[in-house]
């Protein structure tokens, strides 16, 4: 499993391939055409960089970096709600599941990197945790159709759509305020290539809090289908290389226990999935 990610070194913007326990820093050799991973995927090059880091000695120690979200300013970062069938009855409000996908956009500024804090922010202690699978387009393309939309994939990574639960309804119609605070989520720790579809047809999807099983589901289960997903986005919006689609979270956030269970200081939480990763992020208070 080759492994690309970005990460800031002594201060510094970088990126490279994450191996034996190591860094290949593969910006130190390639900067000067690919300042990130976002024009690598914009040059359809990110396979070839895979080959080349499996290829090379580390440079570095993983000690040495910090790992920051994968693609640098994404254009758009556009995320699916209630996409598990478990997770459409949570809302017990008698209504079967839509036709079409729920969307909403987050910001990069409302994640980080894999290994830093998520942040609490002094409004509100319901901060909690969604375990998603992410897909990162590396080919441009309005109105594409489901049959060729797998094709306009870059590569795989892991998201917590961490949120903000009562800022969720802080008005009539929207969600955005819940979902956008700095630091509440995080994404990484890595983009996998993308090579076909066995990579995310049927492939388990866990999130862990402290160690306990919070959320688990398969891919195969997913009611709008990463295929369908693309479809439909691109039928509004143009996507382009380094956008990011969040693909939706399963059963069993903190705001379905009863009495809800929020993240808090200390916390650890784990977003893993079958041949991505790991992603781990502590939780924190803002300042």
């Amino acid at each position: 499993m080759t492994r690309i990610a970005s990460f800031t070194i002594d201060g510094k913007a970088g990126y490279g391939a994450i191996r034996d326990g190591g860094v290949v820093h593969l910006s130190a050799r390639h900067g000067a055409r690919w300042p990130s991973l976002r024009e690598v995927i914009e040059d359809g090059a990110l396979a070839r960089l895979a080959e080349e880091g499996e290829k090379l000695a580390a440079d570095l120690p993983l000690a040495a970096i910090r790992y920051a979200i994968p693609v640098p300013a994404p254009e758009k970062i556009i995320c699916v709600g209630v996409n598990f069938p478990d997770r459409n009855a949570e809302y017990k409000d008698g209504q079967a599941a839509q036709s079409n996908p729920s969307l909403f956009v987050r910001f990069p500024r409302s994640f980080v990197g894999h290994d830093a804090p998520l942040i609490r922010p002094p409004e509100s202690l319901q901060l909690d945790y969604e375990g998603e699978i992410a897909i990162v387009i590396g080919k441009a393309g309005r109105r594409i159709a489901e049959a060729d939309a797998l094709g306009h994939i870059a590569a795989l990574t892991l998201c917590n759509e961490g949120t903000i639960r009562d800022w969720v309804r802080h008005a009539k119609f929207n969600v955005t305020q819940g979902k956008n605070f700095d630091r509440t989520g995080s994404i990484g720790p890595w983009l996998i290539p993308y090579t076909d579809e066995s990579q995310i047809a049927d492939i388990a999807l866990e999130t862990r809090v402290n160690g306990e099983v919070r959320q688990h589901d398969r891919t195969s289960r997913m009611i709008f289908s990463f295929r369908k997903i693309i479809n439909y986005v691109s039928t509004f919006t143009t996507l382009v290389p380094g956008d990011i689609l969040v693909t939706g979270t399963p059963t069993g956030a903190g705001a379905r226990f009863d009495p809800p269970v929020w993240l808090k200081p200390g916390d650890i939480v784990e977003v893993e999935a079958e041949g991505i990763g790991l992603l781990r992020n502590g939780i924190a208070d803002e300042g």
